[in-house]
């Protein structure tokens, strides 16, 4: 266990912050999955609500990643796989 004042400090400091890039982590893993059932039952009705899930997942990865929460590959990754489901989709219709 910690002997020092300053180690107790950075165990409560450093799950603080993985408290906290934990609930960031659940909330973008929600949004992408909403966005990716919405691209897969995409038509003319709902283009719209895709449209804006597409910009706030991309929105809330950008932001994880500025923040330190998502390495910057990872971010790519994820918003590169969401626009290609959308390409895919598209090109069928």
């Amino acid at each position: 266990m910690a002997n020092s004042k300053s180690a107790i400090k950075r165990i409560q400091v450093n799950e603080r912050n993985r408290l906290r890039n934990k609930a960031y982590k659940s909330a973008i893993k929600t949004i992408y999955k909403k966005c990716l059932v919405a691209i897969s039952n995409l038509n003319e009705n709902n283009k719209i609500q895709v449209a804006e899930l597409m910009s706030l997942s991309y929105s809330k990865i950008d932001k994880a990643v500025q923040k330190g929460i998502f390495h910057s590959n990872t971010g790519a990754a994820k918003k590169a796989t969401l626009a290609k489901a959308l390409a895919k989709v598209q090109r069928k219709n």
